[in-house]
């Protein structure tokens, strides 16, 4: 193997090249170059700036600082991380941020985004302290905290308790960088009563709340007031009894996975510029059925995306003049994880009460990798009748709607006459339909080897009965491909 020559200042044909790569990069304009950057794991944009004097420069005038916890994580084969891991991966998330940071001293470029995670300990006040000191000296547009517990699974009451503990200490020591927050996703947390309204009352700038495993013990009433909050995601926060929206002017944005109480699981007060509602949950038999017209007061929203985890269907069909107050504006329905056994008639409701709906999607699943089956389905109370008190009958028999132009549906198709059923009344109603997609059954990464396509003989055979005897020819029925990976979006999960 030959040697790389080397010339007369003792450089290596090698070490030209390099040098020479490095130059063609440093070549390129700013705005390419931060883009470049900006794209990099915070470690390796760190490494990145030892290349040459101008690459030094970066961090002084990076737009978007993105530091995660996760990048400093030892990768386990077995995933799970020692306390000395944790403290260690939160100590250099510590030194990143302040080496990151303090690179700025004096630099008029504004941050548009710093976004940090990092994990509840000692070491969050000091990262607390750095960016609240930024936000103080710097032009800072927006400010987000992830805040992960040590004890993310598997949680102890005094687990939630501690971490509760922890958290508001950490608020008390770092009011400043709280205070310019615009987005904060907190985890397991058990709170007092008061609180909340203290987490509220000190991120004014707050637009986005995601609370997840969070709660004030037993029966607990979360009421929320707050002038910049834009969006609220409630994850499988099931202690709460129910969430008090009282006066919430900016709200757009509604998300709430998981609710045991048995009555609904939020009220709506002052929300006017409310938008979208997305709402996931496993109904058992207790669960009573919920009234959308009803739990949505006196909004009027664009988008609504329920999610049944194939189990009980939890709403109760109404008729046009109860739905039309609330649903007159509605564009865009995602009707998710109804299971096999339902029959599908029921969703025509939705249709009738929704007069300007543009869109309406559905999957029919019975999704095994979540479901609960045998004994256990008695011992938790799991409905055996999935779509018992799901009698509906139309308004009348001629019913036409006027703006749905697409359908689609995802589903495993075993229970192909259900659907073919269902499609055909939409067909019916819908005068001005003009594509229906069907879809295989989207996958999860524990059932993707199941991942199928459509034959031709499938898709001849339920194109044909779909189009048998309609009058419309004109409606499109196409069979997309959901392709290798389907990434199915995270509001339906």
């Amino acid at each position: 193997m030959a040697k790389p020559s080397v010339d007369g200042l003792g450089k290596s044909s090698l070490d030209m090249v390099e040098d020479d790569e490095v130059d063609r990069l440093s070549k390129l304009p700013d705005d390419v170059l931060l883009n470049i950057v900006e794209r990099l794991d915070i470690a390796d944009a760190a490494r990145a700036t030892i290349l040459s004097r101008r690459w030094k420069q970066i961090p002084a005038i990076l737009s978007k600082i993105v530091i995660m916890v996760a990048s400093f994580q030892p990768k386990h084969e077995g995933g799970k991380l020692t306390s000395d891991d944790i403290v260690r991966a939160n100590t250099n998330v510590l030194e990143a941020t302040r080496s990151i940071l303090e690179k700025r001293a004096g630099s008029p470029h504004t941050i548009h985004l710093l976004r940090m995670q990092f994990y509840l300990g000692d070491e969050s006040i000091f990262i607390g302290r750095t960016v609240a000191n930024t936000i103080a000296t710097h032009k800072v547009a927006s400010v987000e905290f992830t805040i992960l517990t040590k004890v993310r699974t598997n949680f102890t009451n005094n687990n939630l308790l501690t971490h509760g503990r922890q958290f508001m200490s950490f608020l008390d020591s770092c009011p400043n960088a709280f205070g310019g927050l615009a987005r904060l996703t907190l985890e397991n947390l058990r709170l007092g009563e008061s609180d909340f309204p203290k987490i509220f009352s000190i991120c004014k700038q707050l637009e986005v709340l995601c609370l997840y495993h969070c709660d004030m013990g037993i029966e607990s009433l979360l009421e929320v007031e707050h002038s910049q909050l834009s969006e609220l995601v409630i994850g499988r926060s099931v202690l709460i009894k129910r969430v008090d929206l009282k006066w919430v002017p900016k709200l757009t944005v509604l998300k709430f996975n998981m609710f045991r109480s048995q009555d609904d699981p939020f009220c709506l007060g002052y929300v006017p510029l409310l938008q979208t509602v997305s709402i996931i949950n496993t109904g058992f038999s207790w669960h009573k059925m919920l009234k959308i017209s009803e739990l949505l007061g006196e909004t009027a929203i664009s988008n609504l995306h329920l999610n049944f985890k194939s189990e009980k269907i939890w709403v109760k069909p109404e008729g046009r003049r109860q739905l039309l107050p609330v649903l007159h504006k509605l564009r865009l329905v995602n009707l998710i994880n109804i299971s096999e056994e339902c029959d599908l008639s029921w969703i025509m409701f939705i249709l009738q009460g929704a007069p300007t709906l543009k869109e309406l999607r559905i999957l029919v699943r019975d999704h095994l990798c979540e479901m609960v089956t045998g004994e256990r389905r008695k011992k938790y109370a799991f409905s055996e009748e999935k779509d018992k008190g799901l009698e509906w009958e139309p308004s009348a028999s001629d019913f036409k709607h006027h703006n749905l132009a697409e359908l689609r549906i995802y589903g495993r198709f075993e229970a192909e006459e259900n659907i073919v059923r269902f499609a055909r009344n939409v067909m019916e109603a819908a005068v001005n339909l003009e594509d229906i997609q069907l879809y295989k059954s989207p996958v999860c990464e524990n059932c993707k080897h199941m991942l199928q396509e459509w034959t031709l003989k499938e898709k001849s055979l339920l194109s044909y009965k779909l189009s048998k005897g309609m009058l419309s020819s004109l409606v499109r029925i196409q069979f997309p491909s959901l392709g290798e990976i389907f990434t199915w979006p995270k509001y339906w999960s």
